[in-house]
């Protein structure tokens, strides 16, 4: 009789990464990236010593991939890998079959949207407790016209900056992988709203963006398959080019019109 997965010690090893068995495989945690197995793309588990390796399926005559923990119990690595092994045999599908697909590799890593995001908002944050002094400023030396005038131009040019700069620098970072990264597509999982795409390395990795049709185009530079990027459609692209940068433009004009009205309106008080 086999070892039930919840019976299954959870191995823990170098660097904080632990293997641990769910109701749908094995997810090894690194620590950088996460990779989950489903059952369907596991070859064996192999016990040598405090190392455990996993070994994925192969079609026949090629190398099948393999992934490894270190630094684990040995005991523990033995009946992790005995306990597997045992669920394994009992399948009964074709052995000739591609396990790389079934082993998805999520990045931890910030990827350069959500940094990019991260600054911008730092960004407009302090744009917008400028605007919140300069009201309270105005306010304090009795100057109500100008904290009334802060308000629409304030609050216009501070929306335009933040849809400006997103549109413009998302477009230019996407024109850079279009000319310099590398361009697959990625494919709907079984998981809602999950995408996996092959990283040119022979592994397969994934991300979430919604629901946007069962294929979607993407890209990464070479040197770091996880950052991801959702590509636009040509003609969407030209109009999130076109619009952020009018709205980059407009930003600008009102906050620096804005600045010399407020200087103007302290200047005469």
């Amino acid at each position: 009789m086999s070892t039930p997965l919840s019976a299954l010690p959870v191995l823990r090893g170098r660097d904080g990464a632990a293997l641990f068995a769910e109701d749908a495989g094995l997810v090894l945690d690194l620590a950088d990236e996460q990779v989950t197995f489903t059952a369907d793309g596991l070859g064996r588990i192999r016990a040598e010593g405090r190392t455990v390796l996993i070994e994925l399926r192969a079609k026949a005559g090629t190398t099948p991939q393999v992934h490894r923990i270190d630094d684990v119990d040995p005991e523990a690595a033995v009946r992790f890998a005995d306990g597997i092994n045992a669920i394994l045999a009992r399948r009964t599908d074709d052995d000739d079959v591609d396990g790389a697909p079934f082993a998805v590799i999520r990045s931890l890593r910030p990827t350069w949207r959500k940094r990019f995001l991260g600054r911008l908002r730092r960004g407009v944050l302090g744009y917008f407790l400028v605007l919140v002094a300069l009201c309270v400023v105005a306010g304090a030396l009795g100057e109500g016209d100008l904290v009334v005038m802060t308000i629409p131009f304030g609050g216009l040019s501070w929306l335009a900056l933040w849809f400006g700069v997103y549109g413009v620098v998302r477009s230019r970072r996407e024109r850079w992988l279009l000319e310099h990264g590398v361009t697959v597509t990625a494919t709907r999982a079984t998981t809602r709203g999950a995408y996996v795409y092959p990283d040119g390395t022979g592994a397969y990795r994934g991300f979430r963006h919604g629901e946007a049709g069962p294929s979607v185009p993407v890209a990464f530079p070479p040197g770091d398959p996880g950052d991801v990027l959702v590509l636009s459609p040509p003609f969407t692209h030209l109009v999130n080019t076109l619009t952020g940068a009018v709205l980059l433009f407009c930003g600008v004009a009102l906050a620096l019109l804005h600045a010399v009205l407020a200087v103007l309106f302290l200047a005469d008080g």
